[in-house]
């Protein structure tokens, strides 16, 4: 065969391999363009389009006077898309240099390719994370991040309540506000190169920031609370102790403190026990503070004046039980407002009797018992009243009208007495006074006694202050009248009282005249001394006299002098 023949063999076949090829390159690009085209141009939008939700900036919690309790700190929180990332080893050794992150967890995560989302570091430090960003890894992202943060530390933290990391509230105004706070996050659609650099912004929905919630609270009331309840708890050695300031004319919260309390930084590691805000959510017996409701319906049906006198035997007989007063006494003559001024379970009880249990359970509810505020606050407790006749047993009438076999929250309790404060009008108490720049606060009111016995009630609660041997005397404040109410309440148990277990309170208000704030004080389980016009009235004079010289209110009465 000839030169020529072979060489155009060669041809021939080399064209058929040629024209093989191109046959196959022809028919996997029909496929990919026809049969696969609609996949991989999701594929490929996956790859270089993504939508990046811009966090909506939380609105700040502030104080009556403009003091930040609850801010948005900036920071940057950086993440990877996996299946971007190109050198994974490499990432992971410097997330652990730049943020301490352990890259013997990042780097297999990496690896692993599960999803187009993975954090390397939340709430970076800025610097750090512009640093690390710097080094421009294939598939390291980032995006603007807001991180709650509590700038009074442990002040009103029960209140305030906080946030978890997704800027969602957990507790407390957090919780209850967080729809206002919260605002609304934007979102941008970015075009990226297959190494992830951005190259274009296809759209932008603006974010909402959130509105700032200004509450009633003042903080330096509201610190000062703290202060003198921590005192108290280590004075008397008791379990814990919680106070409320209220101005009783417009019922808005000054302060709301307890001990012990916590950091709201560190809310993720606290007990949740020290978080519940126990003025609102806790119910207790009220002892004798809540003799305020068995006299006071009695003087509005006209039962009784301040001045009717009784003859009181050592206890009284109530079925089966013989009640008697806290101190062991003799038969004696008391008026009614000896009765109150002295705290006499048996002057009480005989008042009670003489009102009868349909009669006490109407004034029970006026006076707010037995269903909650209306605060603005989560988790609120209505407390626990027995309902007439069905739960009312032969002795309820002994227990009931000297606060016992019922449960209310410190919160009612003081809600109760600033309806004395403001002339018998009851009114709702509230923590919040506006939202941007919308107010909120319409409380509701509603009469409670008339203003005739508004006035004895005053009187008879100004005697057990400043009466002599009156149980409240410690709650004395020089230069200013103050009315009140001590009580001392057992702690029952699964099988009755619990023995050496009290709360020990004081309610009252200042001045008598004109009140400008209502002050309660109670004290859990207090040990070195029980009675609340030896634990709790101190407090509260404590509490009540730094908060006038703070508000600028005037004393009312001379200074006494003192008796050598």
């Amino acid at each position: 065969m000839s030169r020529e023949k072979q060489a155009n063999r060669r041809i021939r076949l080399l064209l058929l391999v040629f024209a093989a090829i191109f046959a196959v390159a022809l028919g996997r690009a029909t496929w990919l363009q026809v049969v696969r085209a609609s996949s991989l141009g999701k594929l490929a939008q996956r790859q270089h389009q993504e939508t990046v939700v811009t966090p909506a900036g939380r609105g700040t919690i502030f104080d009556a006077s403009g003091e930040p309790l609850a801010i948005g700190e900036q920071a940057t929180t950086v993440y990877a898309d996996p299946h971007q990332v190109t050198k994974p080893l490499q990432v992971a050794e410097a997330a652990a240099k730049a943020f301490g992150v352990d890259p013997n967890v990042l780097y297999p995560e990496l690896l692993r390719k599960q999803g187009h989302f993975l954090y390397v570091q939340r709430f970076a430090d800025a610097k750090a994370a512009s640093a690390f960003l710097a080094r421009h890894f294939a598939g390291v992202y980032s995006y603007p991040e807001e991180k709650r943060s509590y700038p009074q530390n442990t002040v009103a933290a029960q209140l305030i309540g906080f946030a978890g990391t997704d800027n969602t509230g957990l507790g407390g105004l957090e919780l209850q506000y967080n729809r206002e706070l919260a605002g609304r996050p934007g979102k941008q659609t970015i075009v990226r190169t297959p190494v992830g650099r951005a190259i274009d912004t296809l759209s932008t929905v603006p974010a909402r920031e959130g509105r700032d919630v200004f509450t009633t609270i003042d903080e330096r009331i509201q610190a000062n609370a703290e202060a003198v309840l921590r005192r108290t708890v280590a004075q008397f050695g008791a379990r814990a102790a919680t106070a409320v300031v209220i101005d009783p004319h417009s019922g808005a919260v000054l302060a709301m403190a307890q001990a012990p309390g916590y950091n709201a930084n560190n809310a993720s590691h606290v007990n949740p026990a020290l978080m519940t805000n126990h003025a609102v959510t806790d119910v207790f017996e009220p002892g004798s503070v809540f003799k305020l409701v068995t006299v006071g319906g009695a003087l509005s049906e006209h039962i009784v004046t301040p001045s009717t006198k009784f003859r009181l035997p050592p206890c009284i007989q109530v079925a089966d039980r013989c009640i008697h007063d806290a101190e062991n006494r003799p038969t004696e003559v008391m008026s009614v407002a000896q009765i109150l001024a002295r705290s006499s379970n048996v002057g009480a009880v005989t008042i009670a009797k003489k009102l009868g249990p349909p009669e006490l359970e109407k004034w029970i509810a006026r006076f707010g018992f037995g269903k909650p505020t209306g605060l603005d606050f989560p988790g609120e407790s209505g407390g626990i009243v027995p309902q007439w006749p069905a739960q009312w047993s032969g002795t309820t009438i002994g227990n009931v009208p000297i606060g016992q076999g019922i449960a209310v929250t410190s919160l009612q309790i003081a809600a109760a007495y600033g309806a004395i404060a403001n002339g018998g009008v009851w009114v709702e108490p509230h923590l919040v006074s506006r939202v941007g720049g919308a107010y909120v606060a319409h409380p509701r009111r509603h009469r409670v006694v008339s203003p005739a016995v508004d006035r004895e009630l005053k009187t008879m609660l100004t005697n057990v202050v400043d009466e002599h041997g009156a149980t409240g005397n410690a709650a004395q404040i020089p230069g200013y009248s103050v009315a009140g109410k001590t009580g001392t309440a057992q702690i029952p148990g699964p099988h009755g009282y619990t023995t050496g277990k009290y709360v020990a309170s004081f309610v009252g208000f200042v001045p008598v005249k004109h009140p400008r704030l209502l002050v309660l004080v109670s004290v859990q389980e207090p040990h070195s001394a029980i009675f609340g016009g030896v634990v709790a009235a101190p407090a509260f004079a404590e509490i009540a006299k730094f908060d006038l010289q703070h508000l600028g209110i005037a004393p009312d009465q001379p200074v006494r002098p003192s008796t050598p």
